[in-house]
């Protein structure tokens, strides 16, 4: 084991400090730079900017965009309608104003957005653009680096902010290759570091558990900063489930949209008109149908011609090669075999659901001097790859427009040593007892036991929850003693503990949102006694209104029930 009794540490300095090199955090650094180019930006990533993020491997659509004929409202309505009304339209309205003007930055930039024969870009549906995208974060990583006054440092993990009464004025951090600690000064910090996964059990446990639908690499840090700093957070019991092609979690989106293909169970009935098709209620049938015994469930690809074929092999190349690889392998196309589908375990994305930081319109956090954009803000779903411009865009303006508000501040002595004495603990610690990677397990065995994991389907009660929560913090307890061999090993305790801190607050939130359990049996019991009284006060045509009471009220359950498990277990 390395010694690092003597911790090599370097102080900066810089008017905005972007923690996460991402689509929202690259973008804001492009949109500052532009409006104020003598402002200095700061920008770290603990991966490396050109490949990380929700945009490293690529994508084949900008799933976000106005297209001929509609409005920004229009997607308001949209975002509305598939999170059942429980978002932010004020948030929603001012990202999707920008959503086209930043398309056209993209392909100004060098994104290939396809057109047809007219010079039209050719749609997917009524609010997506077809683009041939696996190289669509290196060129915003490009535009990013090509900024004078934006420096990037890449491979260095922030692990907290830096706090006095009530305003960030910093962060900590650490370098991974360098072995160095990092305090930053900064008069504003944007945060954009993503959304949480590796909360629950995934679908491939082991040495495959990384095939998963969101970016393994995103550990809710932004989140777990922002709680211990005491910042508002929102609607983490909204949590996202994704439905996706079974085995390689490739996304659904491109088969159901590109090629209309729908989702049957193995009897070959068409199911998804019976649920509904909002993204909760897409994944609440496939549970179900599952459940009932009329599983396993695919997507209808059997019969397509074999230019779909052939689109659909190239479309899964530029985001998720394995979906093509296993085509290949089995020796058979799309058209000749049906895709099988399942749920995802649950994530806590603001991109997607609304998770994530109480903001205002211009992006503020509740803490002065911190603003979020991209995933980890929340309010705002469907956001994805041009949502999350946007809202970078935003952030961009309203710190330039803040700043001149703000002066730089020396970070506390006694919080810095605070700081630095945690990181050389875990390095310098004796053997531990356990290692990051079993409480990692053992946390996500509860997630998924405890808070509605695939385990139960994604249900949970109440006294399950209470349990979750006491064996998290028993957990938490027991990461204090772990120790790291290296800087690299330093980064994933401190993503562990990120984890934990998140997974404390989706159960907070899963426990607090109790008209999801109870309100709906207290509705269905007075409306039930009121349907008796006036029975018993008809007694002329008592035999019709027995008979209609009890059909309605058959009906009245099993559409409450249906409600109320969507709710429950989607939101």
């Amino acid at each position: 084991m390395a010694d690092y009794k003597n911790l090599k540490s370097e102080k900066l300095k810089t008017d905005v400090l972007i923690i996460g090199g991402g689509t929202a955090g690259c973008y804001a650094a492009i949109t500052i730079f532009e409006k104020s180019p003598e402002t200095q930006v700061l920008i770290c990533e603990k991966a490396h900017i050109k490949r990380s993020g929700c945009l490293a491997a690529g994508v084949n659509a900008l799933n976000a965009y106005i297209t001929e004929g509609r409005k920004p409202q229009d997607y308001v309505d949209y975002a509305k309608k598939d999170a059942d009304g429980i978002v932010r339209e004020d948030l929603l309205l001012t990202m999707s104003e920008r959503l086209n003007a930043v398309t056209a930055r993209l392909e100004e930039l060098g994104l290939v957005i396809l057109k047809d024969e007219n010079g039209k870009y050719v749609t997917r549906g009524n609010r997506n653009l077809k683009i041939n995208g696996e190289n669509i974060k290196p060129i915003i990583a490009e535009a990013t680096n090509s900024c004078p006054n934006v420096k990037v440092l890449n491979r260095v993990d922030i692990i907290d902010f830096a706090v006095k009464d009530n305003k960030v004025i910093g962060a900590y951090g650490i370098g991974i290759e360098n072995d160095t600690f990092y305090t930053i000064e900064a008069k504003a910090v944007i945060v954009a570091t993503g959304g949480a996964s590796g909360l629950y059990k995934p679908n491939n446990p082991g040495f495959s558990r990384h095939k998963m639908w969101y970016p393994p690499f995103n550990t809710g840090a932004g989140y777990a900063m922002g709680i211990k700093a005491g910042a508002e957070m929102t609607t983490f019991e909204m949590r996202f489930i994704a439905l996706r092609c079974k085995d390689t979690i490739a996304p659904t989106g491109t088969l159901a949209q590109g090629v209309g293909a729908k989702q049957v169970n193995s009897l070959g009935e068409v199911y998804e008109t019976k649920y509904g098709l909002t993204t909760s209620e897409r994944v609440y049938g496939t549970v179900n149908e599952n459940i009932e015994g009329r599983g396993p469930c695919y997507l209808r690809t059997e019969g397509i011609s074999q230019e779909q074929d052939e689109d659909l092999k190239k479309a899964y190349l530029n985001m998720a090669p394995s979906q093509t690889l296993k085509w290949i392998e089995s020796g058979k196309n799309p058209s000749e075999q049906n895709v099988e589908i399942e749920g995802t375990e649950p994530y806590i994305v603001g991109g997607h659901t609304a998770s994530g930081y109480w903001i205002d319109t211009e992006r503020r956090t509740t803490v002065k001097g911190l603003y979020a954009a991209g995933d980890v803000a929340g309010g705002a779903p469907q956001k994805y790859v041009t949502g999350a411009l946007a809202e970078g865009e935003i952030a961009g303006l309203t710190v330039l427009k803040d700043i001149k508000n703000f002066k730089a501040e020396e970070l506390s002595e006694n919080d810095v040593e605070n700081h630095k004495n945690e990181v050389l603990k875990f390095l310098n610690g004796e053997n531990s007892r356990f290692t990051t990677e079993q409480i990692e397990e053992a946390m996500q065995t509860v997630m998924d036991s405890y808070a509605g994991g695939i385990k139960t389907n994604y249900r949970f009660n109440e006294k399950q929850l209470k349990i979750a929560d006491e064996k998290i913090k028993q957990l938490y307890s027991l990461s204090e003693n772990l120790v790291a061999s290296d800087f690299q090993e330093l980064m994933y305790i401190y993503e562990l503990r990120e984890r934990l801190v998140v997974c404390r607050s989706v159960i907070a939130h899963l426990k607090a949102r109790k008209e999801t359990r109870s309100t709906t049996p207290a509705v269905l019991w007075i409306f039930y006694v009121c349907l008796i009284i006036f029975v018993c006060f008809n007694k002329a045509t008592r035999t019709y209104d027995t008979t209609f009471l009890t059909a309605y009220t058959f009906v009245f359950i099993n559409y409450y029930a249906h409600k109320s498990y969507l709710l429950l277990q989607y939101l």
